[in-house]
């Protein structure tokens, strides 16, 4: 009997022990060590009714005693001998990665993540201009000087497995510095296979020359034809939601957008909008490698941006649908736009755009011609439809043997990634590459036209361009850049206000 009570005493204060210590064990555990505590429990539970069966079976045997022999027995209780504690689980952190300067932290099951992501482009230009212009030139002095064309301090993440999102500032600006706005501020979903969907403000996709990344452009600002295809419905700070997906040959784009975000910079006093309804436009893109082989590829690609509602200024307003083609000469140290069509009364417009790429190796050339068209609001009689062309051709040779990258989700070349970062104490300068566009703009309509209302004179312009890149490594790039600037165009008189002149720039960036 002293035997049995010794045994259940060290059975039953075992079995409390681990009751005791299995809550303090339940926190913040892996599903798999939860498991085998549910187990252990379970267990615990079923050895606790055999002892509290026993425990019933003694105080029946003690009663009996005490009757029988007629002397009390001590109250005895099955105690449960403590037993040695799991050990600890690890506590799980969040992996924290840099990469070519980029932080980033994840959680353990890449459900969640952030990114912080920076570029700053300090440009620096000189501008070259005959000194005895016109006084009806337009831009007769042209600014040389410096400044941040972008600025841009951001993070970008995972939420939920399968929700991207984009927070970016850009303090930077073409001519001035802002102070400060949203760049890009969106949300995508991109749980569905077939399609990924983004709401907020962004830059949809809408082009070759469009797609590029900023911070790996072969010269300093994207061709001017180029631009004016992206500010029609898209471009930067661009209200929108998007339908997307990009395959291992070809990405689809389509796009539905609104106006760009208001802004007040520090040269201005008030923000300045529509005063009644906002502009209503639309995008679609479908380009990709229909033939790729080792080492080279052919990219080809047609585009298509339309304004559906113009935005509307307002009854009191001189032109109250306006829409408006212009650009400044690619290099946006001074701000100045020499060529103009002027506020176009129109009731929608559109830009429909080819692509055509080739790259083998450390050489791409890379090509896009557009056609630019309004339909005007309510036209007098004898007034048409005006319609403008523009193309451009560029190309580059990787003097170190790099190639840039072709990147299939955004059907467009990357950059350059040095085979060695610079280093000179190991005799490493990084990558340069070889650069040169051609690009030509023609804004003019019915420029002789006998009747005025008909008659555009937007300008004509045309520019060479001729470029040095230099990335010391994924973070750290220079471009030299010599242009050559030829604008015709006439003011309503006839009088010429286009010009000819060069220019010659720099841009040092730094970005991860």
């Amino acid at each position: 009997m002293r035997r049995f009570h010794r045994t259940a005493r060290i059975f039953a204060f075992s079995t409390l022990a681990m009751a005791a210590a299995v809550p303090a064990l339940a926190q913040q555990v892996p599903p798999e060590v939860q498991a085998r505590i549910d187990a252990m429990q379970a267990q615990i539970d079923s050895q606790q009714k055999q002892i509290d069966s026993q425990q019933s079976e003694l105080d029946g045997l003690k009663a009996e005693v005490a009757k029988q022999y007629g002397a009390p027995v001590p109250a005895t209780k099955v105690a449960a001998a403590p037993i040695p504690a799991p050990a600890p689980v690890p506590p799980q952190t969040a992996p924290v990665t840099i990469k070519n300067g980029t932080p980033t932290i994840a959680s353990t099951d890449g459900a969640f993540s952030v990114a912080f992501k920076s570029v700053f482009q300090f440009d620096a230009a000189s501008y070259n201009q005959d000194k005895d212009l016109g006084a009806s030139v337009i831009g007769r002095d042209l600014n040389s000087g410096t400044n941040f064309r972008r600025a841009r301090i951001g993070m970008v993440g995972k939420l939920f497995t399968d929700f991207d999102y984009n927070i970016t500032l850009d303090f930077g600006g073409s001519g001035a510095e802002d102070v400060g706005r949203f760049h890009e501020a969106w949300l995508q979903y991109s749980g569905f296979k077939s399609a990924k969907l983004r709401i907020g403000e962004f830059a949809p996709n809408v082009g070759l020359g469009d797609a590029g990344s900023t911070m790996t452009s072969p010269f300093m600002e994207r061709a001017s034809v180029s631009d004016i295809q992206r500010s029609l419905a898209a471009g930067d700070t661009r209200m929108g939601v998007a339908a997307f997906n990009a395959h291992d040959r070809w990405l689809w784009y389509v796009s539905l957008t609104g106006n760009t975000l208001s802004t007040l910079n520090t040269q201005a006093a008030s923000f300045t909008g529509a005063s009644s309804d906002e502009q209503l436009g639309f995008t679609a893109r479908v380009a990709g490698t229909p033939f790729k082989g080792d080492g080279w590829l052919v990219h080809a690609g047609i585009n298509h941006s339309a304004i559906i509602n113009p935005a509307d200024a307002g009854a009191a307003a001189a032109t109250r649908y306006p829409v408006q083609f212009r650009d400044r000469p690619e290099l946006r140290l001074d701000s100045t736009r020499l060529v103009d069509t002027g506020a176009v009364n129109a009731q929608s417009a559109a830009i429909t755009g080819v692509e055509l790429a080739y790259q083998n190796g450390p050489v791409f050339v890379q090509g896009e011609s557009f056609s630019l068209n309004m339909e005007r609001f309510n036209p007098a009689s004898g007034v048409t439809d005006p319609n403008f062309a523009g193309w451009y051709v560029e190309g580059g040779w990787v003097l170190t043997g790099e190639s840039r990258k072709y990147n299939t989700v955004t059907a467009a070349f990357d950059g350059v990634t040095p085979k060695a970062n610079f280093d000179p104490k190991k005799g490493q300068w990084g990558a340069f590459e070889l650069v040169a566009r051609y690009s030509t703009l023609n804004l003019d309509y019915h420029a002789d036209a006998a009747l005025t209302a008909d008659r555009i004179r937007g300008g004509k312009q045309d520019i060479t361009s001729l470029g040095l890149g230099w990335t010391l490594n994924p973070a750290m790039r220079f471009i030299f850049q010599g242009q050559d600037v030829k604008v015709d165009r006439r003011n309503s008189s006839g009088v010429q206000i286009g010009q000819d002149y060069t220019s010659f720039a720099v841009r040092s960036q730094f970005g991860f």
